[in-house]
């Protein structure tokens, strides 16, 4: 199976992300980014995209970064994540750009940066970095 393909099915079974109407749209190895629309439901009071959708979609293309680089024997969870917030998530879909920092075979650090699309212009929102832990699938 491709990596390709593991990712797309993995993700598939992410409730979550279907539940905030995230796609994969794009993978490549040690690199996920995720997009999700900023609707109604994803939204807080004043109109920006709730920042549990910003670190929902920026722990997980982190976490599939990762996934990319292991053996198919292997899962990942997060261990730890950080997310620092940047400017209000405006605009009609965000957008995570995750990728992997430095491999390793217990730990694996990573990053996401997440951007605010509005009319096809990206704003950076936020970044996370964090470690994710290799696991028996």
């Amino acid at each position: 199976m491709t990596i390709h393909e593991r990712i797309h099915r993995s993700f598939a079974r992410q409730s979550m992300m279907a539940t905030l109407g995230a796609s994969l749209s794009g993978v490549e190895t040690g690199a996920v980014t995720i997009a999700a629309p900023i609707t109604g439901a994803t939204s807080q009071q004043q109109g920006f995209a709730h920042a549990g959708l910003t670190f929902s979609i920026g722990d997980s293309a982190a976490g599939y970064s990762a996934l990319t680089l292991l053996p198919e024997d292997q899962e990942v969870v997060t261990a730890e994540i950080k997310i620092n917030f940047l400017a209000p998530a405006k605009g009609d879909r965000l957008i995570a750009r995750g990728r992997v920092i430095k491999p390793g075979r217990r730990l694996i650090v990573v990053t996401a940066e997440v951007f605010a699309e509005n009319a096809g212009t990206e704003t950076q929102v936020a970044v996370l970095m964090g470690t994710m832990v290799p696991v028996p699938a």
